[in-house]
């Protein structure tokens, strides 16, 4: 396992635990992180993460992660031992999405 990888994987486990215990907003939902990529710098943390529920969930959910990126990027410091701690952005993870529509061309063409 790469440096960058095992950021990528110290980030998305202490993000998660941020959103699940310390994040008080009972807006946000069941939000899952299903992916990390920290720059090779530190200096920015693309966080993919999806809602339970339809797009408005998603759009309601994204809207929450960004009001409290502040927040959660300041947990995320304390957490973690490196000098400089990384922007947060926060991107719905569509991936998911593409698959299962891949998936149901595909049946069709059965």
């Amino acid at each position: 396992m790469s440096k960058n990888e095992k950021m990528n994987h110290i980030v998305m486990k202490a993000v998660s635990e941020i959103i699940q215990f310390e994040l008080k907003n009972p807006k946000l939902g069941f939000v899952t992180i299903t992916d990390v990529e920290v720059t090779n710098d530190n200096s920015y943390a693309k966080i993919f993460v999806s809602f339970l529920g339809k797009e408005e969930r998603n759009q309601a959910g994204l809207k929450v992660l960004n009001q409290s990126k502040g927040f959660i990027r300041s947990e995320l410091a304390k957490r973690l031992s490196i000098r400089k701690t990384p922007e947060l952005i926060f991107e719905i993870d569509r991936s998911l999405e593409q698959g299962n529509k891949i998936e149901k061309l595909l049946s069709e063409l059965k």
